[in-house]
């Protein structure tokens, strides 16, 4: 599964969309690991609601934000994301019991560990959406694309040799 995602980024990175020079090539590209059961279907809501938000997203689902591998975090920033989003079921909700609860814990781990590498922790954020909160996803995703833009465009994220 970890080189289907990594492939799924560099797959993007290689779009023609962004490599012809659109105007969304001028948007922080931002990679979104989301819950399958949960922040995904909020996300499709806000799609299917015709919800407007930031096109620069790219969306890699998984079965569970439990699942997520810090090293995707960092292949999605080797690979050209200016910010990754990580989004799961709210806690208590979770279809695998725990898994948001694993995830949280990465997470909090994990930010140390980019704080060290030079990376700006606010790249990455982490959030709780359900299936029923098509207006939260766009909210979040408006928001993290804001802060990414106001954030100094750095080509190379990792800062720290």
């Amino acid at each position: 599964m970890e080189n289907n995602i990594v492939e799924d980024v560099q797959n993007d990175r290689n779009n023609k969309e962004y490599s012809a020079g659109t105007a969304k090539d001028k948007e922080p590209r931002i990679i979104a690991f989301v819950c399958n059961w949960c922040t995904y279907n909020g996300a499709d809501l806000a799609g299917t609601s015709r919800m407007k938000y930031a096109e620069n997203v790219r969306v890699i689902k998984l079965p569970c934000t439990g699942r997520i591998d810090p090293l995707f975090v960092v292949e999605a920033f080797k690979k050209g994301a200016k910010g990754v989003l990580v989004s799961g079921c709210h806690p208590g909700d979770c279809h695998y019991t725990s898994g948001n609860y694993h995830s949280r814990r990465k997470y909090t781990a994990f930010r140390d560990l980019l704080s060290y590498l030079g990376v700006d922790i606010n790249r990455v954020e982490f959030s709780w959406i359900s299936a029923s909160e098509g207006n939260k996803w766009v909210s979040v995703i408006n928001e993290f694309t804001d802060k990414i833009k106001s954030l100094q465009d750095n080509s190379d994220i990792f800062s720290k040799k």
